[in-house]
C-alpha cells in the first residue's frame, strides 16, 4: 500500500519502506523547505515511512533582512 503526502493541495504516493527523506527527493521537495507531519507529530527525515501512512508536510516560510 503505497503512503500519501500531502503538500498544500497536492497529494503525492510514494512506496512504504523509504525514509521521508528520500520520498521528499522523490516528489522533488527539498528537505530543509518543509516539516515533516505523521498523526500531527513532527519527524525527522530519516524516519522509515510505513505502509499506509498519510504524511503532511507544512512549508517553511523564512524571510526579513538580517540587519534590522
Amino acid at each position: 500500500m503505497p503512503i500519501s503526502i500531502e503538500l498544500r493541495d497536492a497529494v503525492y504516493k510514494v512506496r512504504a519502506g523509504m525514509t521521508a527523506r528520500d520520498a521528499l527527493r522523490k516528489i522533488d521537495v527539498l528537505p530543509e523547505t518543509v516539516l515533516i507531519t505523521r498523526n500531527g507529530e513532527l519527524i525527522t527525515d530519516d524516519e522509515i515511512l510505513n505502509d499506509g501512512e498519510q504524511i503532511r508536510l507544512i512549508a517553511v516560510i523564512s524571510g526579513g533582512s538580517e540587519y534590522e
